[in-house]
């Protein structure tokens, strides 16, 4: 954003029915609440845009929590409007407003606290990811919900001294959810194989050992066109999968471990395939042993495992080829 231009920061605070707004000019404040639908976020641009044209040369930067479809729908509403958003993860704002010695916490005192920290911190704007690729993330994400329902379900079951009737509704509902479940992968499949770069993509990471359809299917949705990464370090970053050491003075030394402040379902996707990378996949097998030998617990050699195999997924794309064991040394695996 232009530094001569005299930004207006907008902090918002998302619930399911209403948008709490706080619009910082300066140091004076504006605030103003709107109905969570179609009507109330134009109305939210409108009042906006009235009070941006009483400052000369000046834009609007709207700030927003994280915090799921409720966000993502004012998101998508303003960035098709031309509009500067940041979405911002939570955790920054808690630290922020600890920071900042914040006390009360209602949703007009939370907008506030997102103004004040888009005026204060101006944070990157939103990268907003292609209609098919957010398409493919609400596919794949409702599969992974059903997941987790099979789980719970069958791990009722396993209960002992079930009644009959408790029993039999548990494996109806298990077959009703692996049904759905097998109608979502189809819908899926269909759905990257209807767009050309989602399908050529999938069969260059399927070509990763370790990395099988819905672990390419999960990359996709999760992970950000590599084109906006720096090299492969800022995708395992993005991911939480880079390493980050705890030093202090010269007696505070604790053991180097994984940062987990990214993409939580993204650093998911890749443990399983990980497992099954470090018998099957050269490059990430001879990573992890390499740390086992050096005295690492094999949870800590794991966890670069998943690391490694995101970078070479990394490399796979961004260099728009398949996997090639012989790449050792190339910025595939760097």
């Amino acid at each position: 954003m232009d530094t001569m231009v005299n930004v207006i920061c907008i902090g918002l605070d998302i619930s399911k029915d209403t948008l709490d707004a706080c619009l910082r000019i300066n140091h004076k404040r504006h605030e103003k609440q709107f109905a969570n639908d179609d009507k109330g976020q134009r109305k939210l641009l409108d009042w906006a845009h009235a009070l941006a044209t009483s400052t000369v040369d000046s834009s609007c930067h709207f700030c927003i929590e994280a915090t799921g479809p409720y966000s993502q729908s004012v998101a998508l509403f303003l960035m098709d409007k031309q509009q500067a958003v940041s979405v911002i993860n939570p955790a920054r704002i808690r630290f922020f407003a600890l920071a900042q010695n914040a006390g009360n916490k209602t949703d007009k005192a939370d907008a506030r606290l997102i103004a004040l920290y888009c005026q204060q911190q101006k944070p990157p704007l939103w990268r907003v990811a292609q209609a098919q690729v957010r398409a493919l993330q609400a596919l794949t994400r409702r599969l992974h919900a059903l997941s987790e329902l099979v789980v719970q379900e069958k791990n009722r079951l396993q209960a002992p001294g079930q009644d009959k009737t408790i029993l039999a509704s548990g494996k109806r509902v298990v077959a009703a959810l692996e049904k759905e479940m097998l109608r979502l992968k189809l819908a899926i499949r269909a759905h990257v194989k209807v767009h050309e770069h989602l399908q050529r993509d999938s069969k260059l990471l399927q070509s990763i050992p370790g990395i099988g359809e819905i672990t390419a299917w999960d990359i996709l949705a999760e992970m950000p066109d590599v084109n906006e990464f720096e090299n492969a370090q800022s995708a395992a970053a993005y991911a939480g999968l880079a390493p980050r050491e705890h030093k202090s003075g010269s007696s505070v030394r604790k053991p180097t471990h994984l940062s987990k402040r990214g993409n939580s379902r993204l650093r998911k996707a890749f443990y399983f395939p990980a497992v099954s990378a470090i018998t099957w996949n050269p490059l990430v097998k001879a990573h992890y042993q390499s740390l086992v030998a050096q005295g690492k617990p094999k949870m800590v050699a794991l966890a670069a495992a998943m690391r490694k195999l995101l970078m070479i997924c990394y490399g796979v794309l961004k260099h728009q080829k398949p996997f090639d064991a012989q790449w050792q040394n190339t910025p595939q695996v760097a």
